[in-house]
């Protein structure tokens, strides 16, 4: 669908919702969510993620791409769908950080991929902990601004460690874009360049688990 592709990037680079939302039903047969996902949706989100890496979309654009197709998903695989619940379950979350911009957008593309997952919002490690334990979460996905806020998930990682939790931790935000072994250091198990990349390093784990 490489035409295709190309119309949806426009039409969400420029924000035109139902140009957007038009150029998917095209392609909807009822029972192709997930192949428009994986053909159409998310080598769109990763090329509009790719065009702001190198400055060419604004923030704002990425956000709202996401938030035009994740809206659309919604439609297509409503939240308690069995093609969602069938996931392993997973959740995201600010660790003792105060921006929340970020996570947002990761939840968003996330969300748009064909993914559910909950949100901790911002979280310490003890609360984190507790919400893993209860919520039994194989995946955890940590956004963080501050490089203080980085530095705690290896506390996290310690204590899970410590609780024998098996619990993925998925780490991202500007401190591990500044430094690309930071993720090791933390002793987490995977870090994402960019908001959709995420999803890219998602699915990754999500095919080793299943």
């Amino acid at each position: 669908m490489p035409r295709t592709n190309e119309h949806l990037i426009t039409a969400l680079i420029s924000m035109n919702r139902t140009a957007a939302h038009d150029i998917i039903r095209q392609h909807y047969n009822g029972k192709n969510t997930f192949l428009l996902i994986e053909q159409l949706v998310v080598p769109a989100l990763e090329t509009i993620g790719d065009l702001w890496t190198e400055g060419i979309v604004a923030l704002s654009q990425v956000y709202m791409s996401s938030r035009i197709i994740e809206e659309l998903i919604d439609e297509l695989l409503p939240p308690g769908d069995p093609g969602r619940i069938g996931q392993p379950k997973m959740a995201i979350a600010v660790l003792e950080d105060y921006h929340l911009l970020g996570k947002r957008i990761v939840w968003s593309i996330l969300r748009a991929g064909g993914y559910e997952l909950l949100d901790y919002g911002r979280v310490t490690v003890a609360e984190t902990l507790e919400k893993i334990v209860a919520d039994k979460i194989e995946i955890l996905l940590i956004s963080t601004l501050m490089l203080p806020s980085a530095l705690r998930i290896k506390d996290l990682k310690s204590e899970m460690e410590r609780q024998n939790l098996k619990t993925r931790l998925i780490v991202g935000g500007a401190p591990f874009r500044f430094d690309e072994m930071l993720w090791r250091d933390v002793n987490a198990d995977a870090t994402a360049n960019n908001a959709a990349d995420s999803l890219k390093v998602l699915n990754g784990i999500v095919e080793e688990l299943t």
